[in-house]
């Protein structure tokens, strides 16, 4: 990769689309700003960009998402599964199809989505449940090492018991704040950055502050109803952008 002004252009962008999101959403939603990357160095480069920069976000974001945004009963049962999740990603990653695991995981998405639609597009609060939040951290722990797509199964499990938005996005953000640590030293094992890329990330840390605080006041702006209607329209975004990188590699 070359430290060209495209470059950095681009990866500015990227960065800073993943930062607005993490502010307005609390995360999850980093695939979104992949394909921009993804234009001026192959996935697997970006995914060493991506994996130090995570953590800058992270930081920056506990500013607006503190503790008492945090639905510590669902982080209890989410957590353990999402690390163990990173740890078998990582074998799934060097072993087996990317491609078959981004369709089902389309797949699924989408027909979560759908089920939302026919019952009308409201959100009727569910009790939570400990083996779907256990079942919910495992999935988002491995697709978001295979694929920067772990909010859609972290989604399916949060979006229908109805949180509140801040605890919504509180509740997010400090589960990838744990799952983007978990997964840094091996997405560096696995990318290996060069000079370049290290250089690029120092660039890339000028965009993160206003990104998100930009995508927190966004946040702030919107109502309940909105922000879970955003969420179900990000899900959709993710998931067609999951079945297009699935297919594609099979076409190709």
């Amino acid at each position: 990769m070359e430290l060209t002004l495209a470059t950095i252009l681009v990866a500015f962008a990227g960065v800073f689309l993943i930062s607005f999101m993490r502010g307005a959403f609390g995360g999850g939603f980093a695939i979104i700003g992949v394909p921009l990357l993804s234009i001026v160095m192959d996935p697997v480069a970006a995914g060493g960009l991506l994996a130090p920069l995570f953590i800058a976000m992270d930081v920056y974001a506990l500013r607006y998402w503190k503790p008492s945004t945090w639905s510590k009963p669902d982080l209890v049962l989410l957590v353990p599964g999402l690390v163990t999740g990173i740890g078998i990603g990582y074998f799934v990653f060097r072993a087996l199809d990317h491609r078959a695991i981004a369709i089902l995981m389309a797949a699924i998405t989408l027909a979560f989505v759908g089920l939302w639609l026919i019952r009308g597009a409201e959100v009727t609060p569910h009790p939570r449940s400990g083996p779907k939040a256990v079942a919910a951290g495992f999935t988002s722990g491995i697709t978001t090492m295979v694929a920067h797509s772990g909010g859609p199964p972290l989604a399916m499990y949060l979006l229908p018991l109805g949180l509140s938005k801040e605890i919504y996005a509180g509740t997010t953000s400090l589960f990838f704040t744990v799952g983007n640590a978990t997964k840094l030293v091996p997405w560096l094992l696995l990318a290996q950055p060069s000079a370049a890329t290290w250089k690029l990330m120092v660039l890339c840390l000028l965009t993160i502050p206003i990104g998100v605080w930009s995508g927190w006041r966004l946040h702030g702006v919107l109502d309940q109803r909105q922000v879970y209607r955003a969420c179900y329209g990000l899900l959709v975004v993710t998931a067609l952008k999951l079945l297009w990188d699935g297919v594609s590699g099979y076409v190709a």
